[in-house]
């Protein structure tokens, strides 16, 4: 009875967080379509304020034209003041003064709309800071909820498995501690950095444009833009490490093909992969269990070892599949066991549930080889 409350207490907990994520994503969401929204009618009305702009300029241009054509009949009327009637001498001066206030209204209500139309512009720059940011976070969030809805709704499996197997359980859970961790570790120093940095280039373009420095908040927001693109980036690669949607779509193999690709391009590394045997998609454990024994074992190489060449080769055969993960890395020695190991751990434990075996062949200076085999189950 208590240990089905506690599992009820854990679903209900879980259930809640889910439903505050949901809904905060679902905030977001509202508060970037209302920013597109208003954006779309800012842009319209730039372009409205830019015409009428563009015709008090070119109005203005002409009544200076007539100003000048007046002033000069007005010389004209002053030097030779005795060929002309009072009559006439009055209406070039009423003339002369009224094109010039209209003049005068006409600049200042062309400065009023000058002033408008930058207003506008500065607050079209926040709204698109505003609809990228919360884009990001929008993304981030998406990733923190598909990790509470997909491995926190095994917790209770996994705490199941742990009373069977205590002695295994605690290193199971500490292991999982340090997946989040890393995750956290990896959000924190790489989109959230971002973010503040992207707030902090949102202030100088402000800044740049209450100056009037035109071009300096152009190069600002271009760098912001480079920054969002990178933030976008990783928030990718993070979801892409929680779990490629590609394995359950396309297979094990065109996954693990993709994703050392990946790995490469982003860590400046040269994967090779080779596949020999027949290229067929595996029982679905089988394929996650795999990918995400190559994925720890690609990470362990360019973390800790800091692998130029990493090699992956797989052969799928009637009776086993093997895999082999061989780097030029630093390697270490076999023989010394290093607290808190739950990488290679959490290895033998999914090879141990596909009844498989592990090796970890290495040498200080010379690399090192993991081979997994593993039954081909038909």
């Amino acid at each position: 009875m208590l240990k089905k409350f506690k599992d009820g207490a854990i679903d209900s907990v879980i259930d809640e967080m889910v439903e505050v994520v949901q809904n905060s994503k679902d905030e977001i969401f509202e508060i970037s379509e209302e920013a597109r929204k208003e954006h779309s009618t800012l842009l319209k009305e730039i372009e409205i304020t830019k015409e009428r702009v563009l015709e008090y300029i070119n109005t203005g241009n002409k009544l200076e034209t007539e100003v000048r054509n007046s002033r000069k009949k007005l010389a004209e009327v002053s030097k030779h003041f005795d060929r002309y009637s009072e009559k006439e001498i009055r209406e070039v001066y009423d003339s002369t003064h009224l094109l010039q206030t209209r003049l005068i209204m006409l600049r200042q209500e062309e400065r009023t709309l000058r002033d408008k139309r930058d207003s506008l512009e500065r607050r079209l720059v926040s709204l698109m800071q505003t609809i990228d940011r919360a884009e990001d976070v929008a993304s981030k969030i998406s990733v923190v909820l598909n990790y509470l809805s997909d491995d926190f709704k095994k917790v209770n499996v996994i705490i199941e498995e742990a009373r069977e197997r205590q002695a295994f359980g605690l290193q199971i859970i500490e292991a999982q501690e340090e997946e989040r961790k890393r995750i956290s570790r990896e959000i924190h120093d790489g989109p959230a950095q971002m973010l503040a940095n992207i707030l902090l280039r949102s202030e100088l373009v402000e800044r740049a444009y209450k100056k009037g420095n035109a071009q300096s908040a152009l190069e600002e927001i271009k760098s912001v833009r480079k920054m969002v693109r990178s933030s976008l980036y990783e928030v990718r690669r993070i979801i892409y490490d929680l779990r490629p949607m590609a394995l359950d779509d396309l297979g094990l193999i065109p996954t693990l093909k993709k994703y050392a690709d990946t790995i490469a391009d982003y860590n400046n590394t040269n994967i090779e992969f080779k596949m020999i045997g027949e290229e067929r998609r595996l029982d679905s454990k089988y394929e996650v269990a795999l990918f995400r024994l190559v994925q720890e074992s690609l990470q362990n190489a360019i973390k800790h070892a800091d692998a130029k060449l990493i090699q992956i080769k797989m052969e799928i055969t009637k009776d086993n599949i093997t895999l082999l993960i061989k780097d030029d890395g630093k390697g270490f020695d076999t023989s010394k066991k290093k607290d808190k190991s739950f990488g290679l751990i959490g290895m033998r434990e999914r090879v141990e549930m596909l009844d498989g075996k592990l090796e970890v062949k290495s040498n200080v200076g010379k690399g090192t080889s993991v081979i997994i085999q593993v039954p081909n189950v038909l």
